[in-house]
């Protein structure tokens, strides 16, 4: 996609671009609803995939919870967010478990660690979360060791009481993870993980099915078809092509998923579109943002949805222009706020957060008050 120079932009003249940016009709609408997709619950407050982090997510007002399935050696759909849960999990200071210490090659990337396939589900739950980003998220890791490990069943009750007790509805947002990795090891996610949706609360709450990979989606469109409360969800992952695509040694790429004929083939199959963020708006040298991709505007064009990810709250993770001088590990809500505000104007119809009180905050100022519109590079 084209993008335009940093050269000349200063800060103020970048966001009021960012602020006029012609879209789509339904992307104009004044009444539509920003959807905040809680990542990996409230991953910047609690530690990721824990209860405690889906409860937090819930509580700040998240339209939906995303839990990232992988899968046992005994074939049970566990919530973590790679298949390697030596970052996440304490299972090195499990003596009795140092023997599974090994090396794999996942999706073409070689790793070092303990992965889930080589666990039952009963040796998972003798496991306790930890931080994944202790030197950002020092408050998270100080609740090492107080979480389990949360199974595909255990969210979707999980959800359905929550939505009991606030009385409304709890979306979950699942990620089928590292499909063909799984598949060659004889653990298909996919048929475990449709028979889990025969459940009265998932037939009824709204559902994301989302994917890096492109089989998986059009092999759940074919056998779920189009349902009002079911959308599929196409992730991009910025230069590198889907693993199926890379196995069966075709010439996709994730840049030519964003051209106008990938997106109408991805309109075929899925309802939303989920680069990454700085495919919606990308920064420049400076690490300033610069004006808006016609990404959104193709996508909508196409028929569909745009919701990237991810934003986060630390100075670390956020565009210069929206960064405090306290420096790279410091929270910093406010600009975290501006941050997704710039691209709620550019267009994008719900995102994904670390922190979704923050995302909701953004998301209830951007539907209050009038948002301009710029123009794509």
């Amino acid at each position: 996609m084209r993008m335009v120079a940093a050269g000349g932009l200063n800060r103020r003249e970048v966001i009021a671009a960012i602020g006029a940016a012609a879209l789509a009709p339904r992307a104009l609408a004044a009444e539509r609803r920003v959807e905040v997709f809680g990542h990996r619950g409230a991953s910047a407050l609690r530690p990721e995939h824990t209860l405690a982090s889906y409860e937090k997510a819930i509580a700040d007002g998240a339209d939906f919870i995303e839990p990232d399935l992988v899968i046992s050696k005994d074939g049970v759909l566990i919530i973590r967010h790679e298949p390697n849960i030596a970052e996440t999990t304490d299972v090195a200071r499990h003596p009795e478990f140092a023997g599974r210490r090994t090396e794999k090659v996942i999706d073409g990337v070689g790793q070092v660690g303990w992965f889930v396939e080589d666990f039952t589900l009963a040796e998972l739950k003798t496991l306790r979360a930890i931080e994944r980003l202790p030197q950002l998220r020092p408050q998270n890791a100080a609740m090492d060791g107080r979480f389990g490990l949360v199974t595909w069943q255990e969210m979707i009750d999980f959800a359905a009481a929550a939505s009991r007790a606030r009385g409304r509805p709890i979306g979950l947002v699942p990620e089928l993870k590292h499909s063909t990795y799984f598949r060659a090891l004889g653990l298909p996610l996919e048929d475990r993980f449709l028979s889990t949706l025969d459940d009265g609360f998932v037939r009824r709450c709204p559902l994301v099915i989302q994917s890096f990979e492109v089989g998986n989606l059009r092999h759940l469109r074919r056998k779920l078809g189009r349902r009002a409360n079911l959308r599929l969800m196409q992730l991009i992952d910025p230069g590198h092509p889907p693993a199926d695509i890379v196995k069966q040694g075709g010439s996709l790429t994730s840049a030519s998923m964003m051209e106008a004929a990938g997106l109408n083939d991805i309109a075929r199959y899925a309802d939303i579109l989920a680069p990454d963020t700085r495919s919606i708006i990308p920064l420049g040298p400076d690490k300033k943002l610069l004006p808006p991709s016609p990404v959104t505007a193709l996508a909508h064009k196409a028929g569909l949805s745009v919701m990237p990810y991810t934003f986060r709250p630390e100075n670390y993770f956020l565009a210069a222009d929206f960064q405090n001088g306290d420096g790279p590990t410091a929270r910093n809500p406010a600009g975290s706020v501006a941050e997704m505000r710039a691209y709620l104007a550019a267009g994008i119809d719900g995102f994904f957060t670390d922190d979704p009180g923050l995302g909701r905050q953004a998301a209830d100022q951007a539907k209050a008050g009038p948002v301009r519109r710029a123009k794509a590079a």
